[in-house]
């Protein structure tokens, strides 16, 4: 009758029990990667609770603070301790039918009966993702009572009376049973004692048929997976429960920027993503000020700010800074003199150290990742930095990867991070929430030695450098020159200034010879920015290479009742077109990223590019996948329908595969229709 649901398991691996209880670990402390409507939950203490032999519940508890989703740091008090913790678990116990030990069915009862056994119980406060519509909710805590003898994690809500006793809601008690039936059969079930009276807030309690769907899913899966995460939890390193309220207040005062963003990148991606990455620095630095009982807000630079909102909502919050960029962004007019952004080139060497500077900050910094450690090393002993790697770049260029058993974005961030530890610092590694594949910061705000020994630090920094020049550096006989003066009592010269001209910084000033900033015009090279002429002569060739190399094949085709046979024409690999196209256009193609593929690609209409082989496409098989197509797709191709010549029409020597009222190209000018600007946006639920 309270069966919720129940999910077969087949551990061939010896996973289980083992992997059950790091199931049920996971969603006691980040249910939001389950309930998308949650940010996480606030661990406030938890422990073990003696049973006696009669079932009744020692008052003995051993409690261990925790501040939230995966927040066992050290420096976290519990905001409950183990008396308070004790007193909650005796009046919880008291409302439980027959004492502890007793549940209401078909919960399975805790304990073994006639011996002495432990059960631990954890205090957990969930942490809802958005802001309330209404007047603020009190927080929705739940103790969460573990029997690893049993098998069972029981669930109990728990409400907090006006005179600050806690009460058990028992329409929403609900308990995960593991059980094992024989050999490698297992099965996890979740069941509630009173389901005709669950209440559902569409929260922190979706409805009943969620639980036994997607929870009792995702707990069958972890159970039995044996893959460890490469990467930390996220938001490890800071409160959850901060975090989710400093990022709902910045959320809601900076919405308004995606409304007149400037620029045509996304701006709900962009402008999210740096509400999400200011908000995590402005938590991080305010645990950095209780650490050091610092009172003045930390100072910063940006190196590589791009479109400087990240600059312009710390700058706002009180942390004062600056972001240098090498190329200026629309959007920096619309922010006002308080935020303070450069166009400058950064060129690694002594005339960029920030010396008066708390924190460099790399956010996506392209060719300036590996070098931000190194420059804040050298900038002052008291000098920090936090980094989240994107593209992947090394000293002197592009990163070339060293091992195949790893990913290689672990690989890279395994190599920044070894760069802060080759500069002395403690680099700490966590897992940011922002709407991005690439989203694992490094951080280093301690030092591993004394400030004695900064010279030692440099000559090793010096040498790591050069282990990891390549060898076109090493062949222009030039050496990395590290003889720069100590910046840390002095005033820096201007930050970010641009070399002029006709001027170059010299081999003692720059700390690798060498070294390529990015360009300060970005150039388009998707070949989007070739002469079309150039475009259609290419696509021609190509075409006519594919139908000539096989005429003999040919697929029947009905037009109205008559018969025609309709070349399709052969496949061929990239590199066997390659060569077929003469020196020049190679050439031309080489200096755009992607090359040849990219092109045809481009020229959807006429071809498929698929595992590396060019087929001609052939718009007979494409209509039965428009039909699965979304409303709002659908009603983007009605738009562009017959707002382009048909290449087929036009070119192919059997004309088009399709009649003309079926294909969605225009079949000669007579039939095109105006083309309208179709803009696409992209919603956040």
């Amino acid at each position: 009758m309270g069966l919720v649901g129940t999910a077969a398991l087949r551990d061939g691996g010896a996973a289980l029990p083992h992997g059950f209880w790091a199931a049920v670990r996971v969603w006691l402390e980040k249910p939001q990667v389950v309930n998308r409507r949650l940010c996480g939950a606030a661990i406030e203490a938890e422990g073990t609770v003696p049973l006696e032999e009669d079932g009744e519940a020692s008052p003995i508890l051993a409690a261990v603070g925790r501040g939230g989703s995966g927040e066992g740091q050290k420096g976290r008090a519990a905001s409950v301790g183990p008396a308070e913790l004790g007193r909650l678990w005796r009046e919880v116990g008291g409302q439980l039918p027959a004492g502890h030990g007793h549940l209401p069915p078909p919960l399975t009862p805790w304990g073994e009966p006639g011996r002495r056994s432990q059960l631990r119980a954890v205090l957990r406060t969930l942490l809802p993702r958005g802001r309330p519509v209404g007047p603020p909710a009190p927080p929705t805590k739940e103790l969460a009572v573990q029997d690893v003898h049993n098998g069972t994690v029981t669930f109990l809500p728990l409400e907090e009376s006006s005179e600050g006793k806690y009460q058990i809601k028992k329409c929403n008690i609900y308990q995960i049973q593991l059980a094992h039936i024989k050999d490698e059969e297992w099965s996890v079930s979740i069941v509630a004692p009173f389901p005709e009276d669950w209440f559902s807030d569409g929260i922190a309690y979706p409805k009943l048929a969620w639980l036994g769907n997607e929870l009792l899913s995702k707990l069958a899966k972890w159970s039995v997976e044996q893959k460890p995460s490469e990467f930390k939890s996220t938001l490890s390193l800071i409160s959850v429960a901060k975090y989710s309220k400093v990022y709902q207040d910045l959320k809601e005062k900076y919405k308004e920027i995606v409304k007149v963003w400037p620029e045509v990148t996304d701006p709900e991606k962009f402008v999210y993503e740096d509400v999400a990455i200011a908000s995590y620095l402005l938590i991080l630095w305010e645990e950095e000020r209780k650490e050091k009982g610092l009172t003045k807000k930390q100072s910063f630079v940006d190196l590589g700010c791009g479109n400087g909102l990240l600059v312009h909502i710390l700058n706002n919050e009180g942390h004062s800074g600056r972001g240098l960029d090498v190329r200026r962004r629309k959007i920096w007019d619309m922010y006002g003199p308080e935020t303070h952004l450069e166009e400058s080139t950064i060129v690694p060497g002594d005339s960029h150290l920030f010396p008066d500077t708390d924190w460099l900050i790399g956010n996506h910094s392209d060719e300036l990742t590996p070098w931000i450690p190194v420059i804040a090393a050298r900038s002052s002993y008291s000098c920090c930095y936090f980094v989240l790697p994107c593209c992947f770049f090394d000293f002197h260029g592009k990163y070339s990867r060293r091992q195949s058993k790893k990913t290689q974005y672990r690989e890279y961030l395994d190599f920044v991070a070894q760069v802060g530890f080759v500069c002395g610092f403690h680099v700490e590694e966590d897992c940011l929430r922002i709407p991005s594949t690439k989203r694992v910061s490094l951080i280093g705000k301690n030092r591993t030695y004394p400030p004695t020994e900064r010279a030692r630090i440099d000559k090793q920094i010096t040498q790591y450098i050069n282990n990891r020049q390549t060898c076109a550096v090493l062949t222009c006989d030039r050496r990395v020159g590290f003889n720069h003066k100590d910046h840390s009592d002095g005033v820096c010269k201007e930050a970010g200034s641009e070399l002029p001209a006709n001027e170059t910084e010299t081999d003692s000033t720059v700390w690798l010879p060498g070294f390529q900033p990015r360009e300060k015009v970005e150039q388009v090279r998707n070949c989007a920015s070739l002469p079309r002429d150039f475009v259609d002569d290419v696509v021609l060739s190509v075409a006519n290479l594919l139908l000539s190399a096989a005429p003999e094949k040919s697929c029947s085709n009905m037009h109205g009742g008559s018969t025609n046979t309709w070349n399709q024409g052969e496949s061929l690999s990239l590199k066997e077109v390659a060569e077929h196209l003469n020196k020049e256009t190679l050439k031309r193609l080489k200096s755009e990223y992607g090359g040849l593929q990219t092109l045809l690609k481009n020229n959807h209409q006429v071809f498929k590019v698929l595992n590396g082989r060019v087929h001609i496409r052939d718009w007979r098989k494409e209509k039965s996948s428009r039909k699965t197509k979304p409303e709002v797709k659908r009603r983007l191709s009605a738009e562009a329908f017959k707002t382009r010549l048909c290449w087929f029409f036009s070119h192919h020597p059997d004309g088009c595969s399709l009649p003309s009222e079926s294909c969605p190209y225009a079949h000669g000018t007579e039939e095109l229709r105006q083309s309208q600007v179709i803009k696409k946006k992209k919603h956040i639920q």
